[in-house]
């Protein structure tokens, strides 16, 4: 009898303690459970591939879609599923999409090419305990909110503007160009008024930049008339216009220009999208020549540039990478982030991702800038940005001076007209 109590009593308290793992494994939320579990990471994308901003967001698909091919040549052989939403350049619908996707398994979210969308989903990941990883949006306050699973590989507008004001010094030096004056227009959605708050603190302390703002007029990127504007930026007979746009807002405004015949010394994009996108060449044809872009840029001499670039005409033969180089770029690059986050971390589980992202060091990238390392905050930090002028319906690299792919034209040729 006693031999047999002491052969009972382990077994008993092995049963009991089992029964109560059992008790604190189901009262864990079911999508805890699923993302602790091993298997293929489950990536939520979010891009607005409907409304407005629809163009874009097909875009920066494009390196959705060529990321499973790339990914194992760089080292990346963990099985990734895409689960994808059209975000409908909707917060509302930004926000309801990220909860659906988590509540379908997604273990970490990508996107969505839209600061406003972007602190909405923000908030949704950092309920959830869900790594999001931001392709594109530059809004400075989305990675200044303590967020402990939100994390950028894209400069902040502050960032972008600087760089960006920065470029212009370097054009107008390269040109020997003299300018006094600019008028500033700007979509008014959360990117423009962030780009906005951005030059008015930046811009007055740059002595090396000998104009100032005589005019600064803002729009709805989804208007479909911009005459009053145009016709009010004309007025001021400033010599040349800074313009934070987006792509639609870009060939309307164009149009504008030409139907009113205004001709100022140029257009420059501080750091915006829009003037290198693909349908801003098929819609304006040799009107989208000579703009320029002072944005982030692909590295044509990387070797991630290269396998992503064969993947891309091997998938799209009829489409050419040059056309979507920022948006496909970033994209390509955040779910990379996320393989490589799940590579080191041997898990789904939402903490354990997420404390891998936050390890990231990824010294081959794709993009123009140092490695791939978020701060505290969960933002990059390094990347640069180039001057790309549109010649021949084509951007092309004119600054930096390293990495110039043409000689910079300033003022534009209509301008002496």
């Amino acid at each position: 009898m006693t031999d047999t109590r002491r052969a009972s009593a382990p077994s008993r308290r092995r049963m009991l303690k089992a029964a109560a793992s059992a008790t604190a494994l189901a009262a864990l939320p079911f999508p805890a459970i699923v993302r602790a579990q091993s298997g293929p990471l489950n990536i939520g994308v979010l891009l607005p591939v409907s409304g407005v901003q629809a163009l874009i967001g097909q875009s920066c698909k494009l390196g959705v879609d060529i990321a499973p091919a790339v990914l194992p040549e760089l080292g990346y052989s963990a099985p990734i599923k895409v689960l994808f939403a059209d975000t409908e350049t909707n917060v509302d619908v930004a926000r309801s999409r990220a909860e659906k996707l988590i509540a379908d398994g997604a273990n970490v979210l990508v996107g969505p090419f839209d600061s406003g969308a972007a602190g909405a989903i923000a908030q949704v990941a950092e309920q959830k305990g869900v790594p999001f990883v931001i392709n594109i949006a530059a809004a400075p306050q989305i990675t200044e909110q303590g967020y402990k699973f939100v994390f950028r590989n894209f400069p902040t507008s502050v960032d972008l503007v600087r760089n960006g004001l920065a470029l212009m010094r370097d054009l107008f030096q390269a040109t020997n160009t003299a300018l006094r004056t600019c008028v500033f227009m700007h979509v008014n959605d959360t990117f423009g008024q962030a780009n906005r708050k951005a030059i008015d603190a930046i811009l007055p302390t740059l002595n090396y930049l000998p104009f100032r703002v005589v005019e600064t007029i803002s729009y709805d990127p989804a208007a479909k008339d911009l005459s009053v504007e145009v016709a009010k930026a004309k007025a001021t007979n400033a010599d040349f216009l800074m313009l934070v746009c987006r792509l639609n807002d870009a060939i309307l405004l164009r149009r504008e220009m030409v139907k009113q015949r205004w001709n100022p010394m140029g257009i420059i994009g501080p750091g915006n999208p829009g003037m290198y996108e693909a349908q801003f060449y098929k819609a304006l044809g040799k009107l989208s020549d000579y703009c320029i872009s002072n944005v982030p840029w692909y590295n044509p001499k990387s070797p991630v540039t290269a396998k992503v670039e064969a993947a891309f005409t091997k998938a799209f033969p009829q489409d050419k990478l040059m056309y979507h180089a920022l948006n496909v770029g970033f994209t390509f690059e955040a779910i990379m982030v996320a393989a490589d986050a799940y590579k080191r971390a041997g898990s789904t589980a939402g903490k354990a991702l997420a404390d891998a992202i936050r390890a990231t060091d990824i010294a081959q990238r794709m993009m123009i800038g140092g490695p791939i390392k978020f701060n505290a905050k969960g933002q990059v930090e390094g990347i640069a940005s180039a001057a790309i002028q549109n010649f021949d319906q084509q951007p092309k690299v004119v600054l930096p001076a390293a990495a110039a792919q043409a000689k910079p034209v300033f003022p534009q040729p209509e301008y002496k007209r």
